[in-house]
């Protein structure tokens, strides 16, 4: 059959890269500490020590407060990025562009201890507001790439039109272009706000003495009686991820729709 390998292959590589996570809920809900086959029981303890834990909870409460806040940064500045690039032709645009999109191509333990040296060297403590920077810096090329796709996708002579009808740029831009990449904007600001959350070398460099979602799941891999727990809230991380997902797919397709673009791939 023709494709058949191809099909086959395709069937191995999915199995393998998604079996780990249908594991989860799996031990999640099992009764037993020993992470192994058969299962003892169904049960949802784990789930209520989660909740239970005042650690994890102000691990988790850090991790949302940068999320949020990389997700954000990262976001606005894409949007002048995305805009500056898509819009308008300067010198040395290439290699600017080609800086800002660095971060995609670079070793994270590299871009970890870079970041380290130069706010240790600085005098800076470290703390969540190092670990914002440090998400900004990963996420931002993230939010470039969704919003260049939003901006590109934009007819000109509804921006031409505004001009024509008197608006000033400033208004130009907040009355007409922002409202046609809102979708965009949404879904850089949720596809930001899940890798920052789910990011562990940079918080692990660069948090100090506060704890992240990552680092406190990482420190309680040491304590076999901990692991059906961590089980239990990486099956709530990961059905987090994927409604998150979800939905910025679903605005970059409306976008790409609403605008009358065409739909070069996305994260679904």
């Amino acid at each position: 059959m023709r494709g058949g390998g191809l099909r086959i292959y395709a069937v191995l590589y999915l199995a393998f890269l998604y079996a780990p996570i249908v594991l989860l809920p799996l031990f999640a809900f099992n009764s037993g500490t020993i992470i192994a086959f058969p299962l003892k029981g169904f049960t949802t303890d784990w789930f209520s020590q989660m909740w239970a834990n005042a650690t994890l909870r102000q691990a988790l409460s850090n991790s949302l407060i940068i999320a949020v806040s990389s997700a954000v940064l990262a976001t606005c500045l894409g949007v002048f990025a995305a805009r500056a690039s898509t819009r308008f032709t300067f010198p040395a645009k290439g290699p600017i562009m080609g800086l800002i999109m660095l971060p995609l191509v670079l070793p994270e333990i590299i871009v970890s201890m870079s970041l380290l040296v130069v706010l240790l060297s600085v005098g800076v403590q470290l703390s969540i507001m190092t670990v914002i920077i440090g998400h900004t810096l990963i996420c931002m090329p993230y939010a470039v790439v969704i919003l260049s796709t939003a901006f590109n996708s934009l007819d000109r002579s509804l921006e031409e039109a505004a001009y024509d009808l008197g608006e000033t740029k400033i208004s130009a831009f907040r009355l007409v272009i922002l409202p046609l990449v809102m979708p965009g904007l949404i879904s850089s600001l949720l596809m930001s706000f899940t890798i920052s959350l789910d990011e562990f070398i940079i918080a692990f460099f660069l948090a100090g003495k506060e704890p992240t979602l990552p680092t406190y799941i990482f420190s309680q891999l040491r304590f076999p009686k901990q692991i059906p727990m961590i089980m239990a809230l990486g099956t709530v991380l990961v059905v987090m991820s994927i409604v998150l997902l979800t939905i910025a797919e679903y605005f970059r397709r409306r976008g790409v729709a609403r605008t009358g673009g065409t739909d070069t791939g996305g994260f679904l």
